[in-house]
């Protein structure tokens, strides 16, 4: 146990540090969303991640993303792999630099009990829900968080007793700008509900 670990200790029981320990999670995207959603996780003791993303880093991520100036450039799961090893060195982070498609998706995430989904596209939130819905994992979805107004309050919406959609189901990344308040607010809640559903043993599987 290393010296991150053992302060976790301050927070956590034995017990409880190793359950969240023993939890493997998927995160598909590591934007705005996945980076955060993944920092949260690692802060929380969560060691055992497998983040998928293809794309690099670019200047308009920086203002919400947990990346800097110097990763520009570079892949983001490349650079979110290392920053994460840094916050727990004893995390298994376990990183894919691909595009998750139909015919890919069920390649991945197979022995996660929760799988967040953190990308963009209405298209590819569906596909993730579709793909692993129907198993006992965990699904966590991020949908409305965009913007600078509070007049649409970030939520969590229970779809069943595995199935969860935080945010306000309104303001798309498509319509406004997604900005660092509302955008890691959010991830943060999705972190919070893995967090919650380990520690209340409500965690399902991954048949």
């Amino acid at each position: 146990m290393n010296e991150f670990e053992k302060g976790l200790l301050k927070y956590f029981s034995e017990d409880d540090l190793r359950t969240i320990q023993d939890i493997r999670v998927g995160i598909a995207g590591a934007g705005g969303l996945g980076s955060n959603i993944a920092v949260c996780l690692v802060r929380s003791g969560f060691k055992n991640l497998e983040i998928l993303d293809f794309d690099v880093v670019e200047a308009s991520n920086l203002n919400r993303q947990y990346y800097f100036m110097d990763d520009l450039g570079k892949p983001k799961v490349a650079v979110l792999k290392d920053r994460l090893l840094t916050i727990n060195p004893s995390a298994q982070i376990k990183v894919f630099n691909t595009k998750m498609d139909r015919d890919n998706c069920v390649d991945f995430f197979k022995e996660a009990d929760i799988v967040f989904e953190a990308f963009d596209r209405v298209e590819a939130k569906k596909m993730v829900l579709e793909t692993f819905g129907g198993s006992k994992r965990i699904i966590i979805c991020g949908v409305g968080m965009a913007g600078h107004k509070n007049e649409n309050e970030l939520k969590i919406r229970k779809l069943s007793g595995r199935h969860f959609i935080v945010g306000d189901g309104e303001t798309s990344i498509k319509c406004m700008p997604p900005l660092a308040p509302r955008v890691m607010a959010c991830a943060s809640l999705m972190a919070s509900i893995a967090l919650e559903c380990v520690l209340e043993n409500k965690t399902g599987g991954r048949k």
